[in-house]
């Protein structure tokens, strides 16, 4: 069964025909660095990341481009308000946004270009652009494209051009007609400039992608991806550049849905918003990475403590299976291959809810197993579950989360420690002093575990 995609273009899931045999080529819109990531960011980055390593697990040898926006409007007003130079703000808030990738187990990109690195490209494209007609340039020193210019223009997010209201910044003056977008802004006083044959300004946000794609990936790609917000103005007005130059630009479009705070998009605008940082010092990042990557990406994730918790209990039953496993019958290797009930789900648009049904079904059939004290088929279920996750990145037996370089999370070393006590606390049970027994308990619950006493042994989990 060949993959397939949600196409937001043509609003259909499509199947994958990738421009070369073989090979995907993946640009997804990345941060834009005025501030720190919150988990709205990050959930498309690990959205993606999933989709990159279905892609692998599915033979294709993937390209996957990830871009920096380090100047923009947003920087430039942080950059005023804070008196901080807007390099320094980009930089810091570019290393907070690769930490909560890594800590939540995405792969680093193949490449990940940061627009002020690309200014002679984007000069490049405009001084086409102007020569064919597409674009113009002001007295004042600003560039616009003109949208009447394409007449493919919205066929991505299906809008009326006569009902067409263009979002503005600040400066965008000499426009010849009010629905064109801006390529370069011309400079203003205190702001970061560079050179053109139009005057000194810098660029706008949409040619930035346009022109990073087309360095990067070249005339044609395979997948263009970004949360959904971003399909107008953003990735319409990339499309017409790149089209009006003559570039193929992308094959298909996909588009994550949000992380939303009592109904509303996560936003650091509004306000609302939940940062990475915060969350890895309250939550294990596998478990935010279960919470933030077992939705459908087109499903919107409504934020709340309960939901997290739920998705904690899930995962920690999931973790526990395998851990009863080793404790019983020593380490299995994952599986060569996943069940094909999981590759089918995953084939048809990442289908990441009904390939967690098969994960979780697994875990039952192999507890079921544990319990007959079948060992042949409890190995068998967590050798495929292993597999499975793996291809998730949420295999928390992998040395990325349980082995030394696992960062923050001792969960490993707490579960030993634990242990200890758990024995003890069992010895005096067999004994029957009962008074060291519910001491010791009560001493566990009091550091915030939970205990469950169960046929074959004692459980412990976090007490959130």
């Amino acid at each position: 069964m060949s993959i397939r995609l949600h196409d937001t273009a043509s609003g259909q899931v499509l199947d994958f025909v990738p421009n070369t045999p073989g090979c995907v080529s993946i640009y997804l819109c990345g941060a834009t660095v005025q501030a720190a990531p919150h988990i709205g960011h990050i959930r498309s980055g690990l959205n993606f990341d999933i989709m990159r390593r279905w892609f692998t697990h599915r033979g294709y040898d993937v390209t996957f481009v990830r871009n920096v926006t380090d100047i923009d409007d947003k920087i430039i007003e942080k950059s005023r308000t804070t008196g901080l130079p807007w390099w320094q703000i980009g930089h810091a808030n570019e290393r907070a946004f690769n930490e909560g990738y890594h800590a939540l187990g995405c792969l680093p990109p193949t490449a990940e270009p940061r627009a002020t690195g690309h200014i002679t490209e984007m000069v490049e494209m405009m001084q086409v652009l102007i020569e064919r007609g597409h674009a113009y340039a002001t007295p004042e020193g600003n560039v616009y494209f003109s949208v009447t210019s394409f007449p493919e223009y919205l066929a991505l997010s299906h809008q009326e051009l006569d009902n067409l209201r263009q979002p503005e910044g600040e400066g965008e003056t000499g426009k010849r007609d009010p629905r064109d977008f801006a390529m370069w802004k011309a400079t203003r006083p205190g702001e970061p400039s560079w050179p053109t044959p139009w005057g000194d300004g810098r660029p706008g946000w949409h040619l930035e992608c346009s022109a990073m794609v087309h360095k990067y990936l070249g005339r044609a790609f395979d997948i263009h991806g970004g949360g959904r917000d971003l399909i107008f103005p953003h990735h319409e007005n990339e499309i017409a550049q790149s089209k009006a130059y003559g570039d193929d630009f992308a094959s298909y479009w996909l588009h994550n849905a949000w992380v939303t705070l009592s109904g509303e998009k996560m936003s650091k605008s509004l306000g609302n918003s939940v940062l990475v940082s915060e969350m890895t010092t309250k939550w294990r990042p596998i478990v935010l990475r279960y919470y933030l990557g077992t939705p459908h990406y087109r499903s919107t994730i409504e934020y709340s403590e309960d939901a997290l918790r739920e998705a904690e209990t899930g995962f920690n039953r999931i973790e526990s299976f395998l851990q009863r496993v080793v404790e019983l019958h020593g380490a299995v290797e994952p599986a060569d291959d996943v069940p094909p009930a999981f590759a089918e789900a995953m084939d048809e648009d990442f289908g990441v809810p009904g390939a967690m049904a098969i994960v979780h079904t697994a875990v039952r059939q192999g507890n079921a197993a544990l319990a007959a004290d079948d060992k042949e088929s409890a190995v068998a279920r967590m050798s495929e579950v292993r597999a499975m996750l793996g291809v998730l990145g949420m295999d928390p037996l992998d040395p990325f989360w349980a082995g030394p370089g696992a960062g923050e999370d001792l969960h490993g070393v707490v579960d030993s420690l634990v242990r200890i006590v758990l024995e003890q606390r069992q010895a005096a049970r067999e004994r029957k002093d009962w008074a060291t027994s519910d001491a010791i308990r009560d001493r566990l619950v009091q550091a915030g575990l939970n205990i469950e006493d169960r046929a074959d042994g004692s459980r412990w989990t976090l007490n959130k």
